[in-house]
């Protein structure tokens, strides 16, 4: 098994750039319902203007200067080359945590709290950062069948050996939030703790609520917000979970069609609606559109309906944010889950450091304090 790690340094040919803007270009719009706002889905008003946006303004080599500011490598695990920040702390006695992102998300959620989780004023909460892009996404690509939560949590356990780290963090957030507790189950010798947000399975009842349940207002609130979810916001799942070849084709020929499938995520999943920035937006987009991920990223949720894997009890250390648009339930958490921290907020969606970085930031060092 060939255990190196090379240095990886992103630099896109221009003459990919020249293909993007020369198919940005050349967009065949769709005709709509008239005043439908976001209820059948991205409006082309707002698309036409992310996309104007995206040819006129956006800088490519501007994020690709600020993704190289800081340390990446390749190292190939269980087959694959898998694609990861390092950034380690000036502070040596920094504690190691591994950072799992979710879907549409990357690598790039987490540039606004690289440097405050590794530089902060108290030399006690620093941390050594180890952010991967999962398989099937970025700049890992795309990979086999069978990449369930489970298998790229044991391919992380491996990473974490190979860099040295014997007791460590994990967090996760959305798919991250399957990943992160899955790490603990495969290493709990080594895990001291695992932190999650925008938590669905193994954090919420699925098959409805046990009758005789008694919730609190804002335990309801959230069972109101996820049947809602099932019922008018589900579709992307299902479509991804059972189809993703089919999908893949639109996602691979049209970087208009990979905004629009990721783009409406970012807008309905903020907190608030449409809060966060074009920029952002589109570095996804382009993330996903230059390592032509975008179908493959997909597989994802084909794999997490696939799997035999399913979610066992867990007793590594477990805290939960709960942000503004989350609903995980603490009960039905305890059942797989040693929760030791529970915190709720009314700021922050489903891309909480993306969108409240001081507030994530804050989380995890109150958090992580308890397991250093």
């Amino acid at each position: 098994m060939n255990s190196e790690i090379k240095p990886f340094h992103v630099h896109i040919p221009q003459a990919e750039l020249d293909d993007l803007r020369r198919r940005l270009s050349a967009v065949r719009w769709p005709s709509q319902i008239p005043d439908a706002g976001w209820s059948r889905g991205v409006p082309v008003a707002h698309l036409k203007d992310l996309t104007e946006y995206w040819t006129t303004t956006y800088d490519w080599r501007a994020t690709e200067k600020r993704l190289n500011r800081y340390p990446q490598f390749t190292t190939q695990i269980d087959g694959l080359d898998l694609h990861f920040l390092h950034v380690r702390s000036r502070h040596r006695q920094a504690f190691p945590l591994i950072l799992a992102h979710g879907w549409p998300g990357s690598i790039a959620e987490f540039l606004e709290v690289i440097e405050p989780l590794t530089d902060p004023a108290d030399p006690a909460d620093a941390f050594h950062l180890v952010i991967p892009s999962h398989p099937n996404f970025g700049f890992t690509g795309p990979a086999a069948a069978g990449w369930d939560s489970r298998r790229i949590a044991t391919a992380y356990a491996e990473l974490m050996v190979r860099l040295g780290y014997d007791r460590y963090g994990a967090q996760g957030g959305d798919f991250g939030a399957f990943i992160a507790p899955d790490l603990g189950r495969v290493d709990p010798e080594h895990v001291a703790g695992v932190h999650v947000n925008a938590a669905t399975a193994g954090f919420i009842p699925f098959g409805g609520v046990p009758e005789g349940t008694v919730l609190t207002d804002a335990e309801q609130a959230r069972i109101d917000r996820m049947n809602r979810f099932l019922s008018d916001g589900n579709g992307y799942f299902q479509i991804q979970a059972t189809r993703p070849h089919t999908l893949g084709f639109g996602l691979a020929d049209s970087p208009v069609g990979q905004l629009a499938w990721i783009g409406e995520k970012f807008h309905d999943w903020a907190h608030p609606a449409g809060s966060i920035g074009f920029d952002q937006v589109i570095t996804h987009a382009m993330i996903y559109w230059l390592t032509n991920t975008g179908a493959s990223s997909a597989q994802m949720y084909y794999e997490s309906m696939h799997t035999n894997s399913w979610p066992t009890p867990s007793q590594v250390p477990t805290g939960v944010a709960n942000f503004a648009e989350d609903i995980a339930i603490r009960h039905f958490a305890e059942s797989l889950n040693n929760i030791t921290h529970w915190a709720e907020y009314d700021r922050g969606g489903h891309f909480a450091a993306l969108e409240v970085p001081d507030l994530f930031v804050d989380e995890l060092r109150t958090f992580f304090r308890t397991v250093r």
